[in-house]
Parts: C-alpha cells; sequence; structure tokens
C-alpha cells in the first residue's frame, strides 16, 4: 500500500448524497479479485450512454477532474453493500482523498485499508472547498498535520490515530500481520514442540 502523506490536486465534485457503492462500481464489475482495472468503471452508469461512449457533462469525464485525486461529495457516500471493490475502483482511477460529511461506517474503514484517506469535514467546508473545483484551484491535504489547504485558508480534520499511522506507513492489514513475523513464527514453533500431530508435515 502506497504511504499517504502530503497531497496537492484540483478537486472533482460531484454534489449527490448517498452515492452507494453500486454508483461507484456497479455489480457487474464485481467478479474479478484483482484490485486493478476497475477504474475505467468507476461510477459506470453516470460516466456512459447505453452506448459506453462517455456522458460530456458528468464531472469525471471533464478535463482536469478525470485527473483529480481528490474527491468532494454529498453526504452518505458509500452506503449500500460493504463491497471492497469501490475503494479498489476509486483508487484505481487515481483518487487517493475523499472529502465528505458523512460515509458509511464500512466504506469509511475500507478506504483507510486500501490507501484513501477520507475526510469529514461540515457542510459549511465542503461548500467553500466545492468553488475550488468549480474554479478549476488546486487545494492541498496534510495527513500528518491534518488540514486542509485552499487558498489563503485552511481547515482542520480528525483522524483516528492508528488509522493515521497505518496510512502514513502504508500499512494494509496484511503488512500488519508481517510486522509480527518474529512472534508468527515463535508461536508457530512452541506449537510444533507442544502439539506436534497437528502438523501434516
Amino acid at each position: 500500500m502506497q504511504k499517504f502523506n502530503k497531497l496537492k490536486s484540483i478537486p472533482a465534485y460531484l454534489p449527490i448524497v448517498n452515492i452507494d457503492t453500486d454508483m461507484i462500481i456497479p455489480k457487474q464489475f464485481l467478479k474479478t479479485i484483482k484490485r486493478t482495472g476497475l477504474g475505467k468503471n468507476l461510477f459506470f452508469e453516470m460516466r456512459y450512454d447505453d452506448q459506453g461512449k462517455e456522458i460530456n457533462d458528468f464531472a469525471l469525464n471533464q478535463n482536469p477532474y478525470n485527473g483529480s485525486k481528490i474527491l468532494i461529495a454529498g453526504k452518505n457516500f458509500g452506503c449500500g453493500s460493504s463491497r471492497e471493490h469501490a475503494p479498489w475502483a476509486l483508487l484505481d482511477f487515481g483518487i487517493t482523498c475523499i472529502i465528505s460529511s458523512s460515509y458509511a461506517d464500512i466504506f469509511y474503514s475500507n478506504c483507510f485499508k486500501n490507501g484513501i484517506l477520507p475526510i469529514i469535514l461540515e457542510e459549511e467546508k465542503i461548500k467553500e472547498l466545492s468553488e475550488y473545483a468549480n474554479r478549476k484551484e488546486e487545494i492541498s491535504v496534510d495527513l500528518k498535520e491534518e488540514k486542509v489547504v485552499y487558498g489563503n485558508n485552511e481547515t482542520k480534520f480528525k483522524v483516528d490515530p492508528f488509522k493515521k499511522k497505518c496510512l502514513l506507513e502504508g500499512l494494509d492489514d496484511i503488512a500488519l500481520s508481517l510486522k509480527k513475523s518474529d512472534k508468527i513464527e515463535s508461536f508457530e514453533n512452541d506449537l510444533k514442540n507442544t502439539k506436534p500431530w497437528i502438523f501434516n508435515d
């Protein structure tokens, strides 16, 4: 997992509430277990028409938003099913930070496990930041300092210390387990000595 520290980008703005995981990545694309290749199908039903052509007035089909690393969205983002493909699709598209006033709990947790920083801000701040998206101006995110900087302004956000540490160090669940390799190996060796019959080798 890539380490997250500072990020600067022109944000893309989707002023839609209750964007669920099926809108983020529809069910027909859930057959894969790979984390790559899903970005082209992100927001599929909003990005493409029935013939598969891009819908020009959808934000993520427009320059510079098609290269945005920051997505500003309406409240209750990521509701619906718990599919982990949703953060996979966002990440594969290039989005590594989402700013919203609220998230579905499972989606919020899945973001951190996949290298995406979900920031919670009040609606008033969301509106201020959306103006920077509309004007195609960059904003920056500093995870270590827990702040979003836009123009001459900045606003603070809060993040769980453990989740913050994992993003800063690029630690997903597998990496966290591997950090305990010595203890795992020691436990297995002890188990082999005390209960050798449970091992087939």
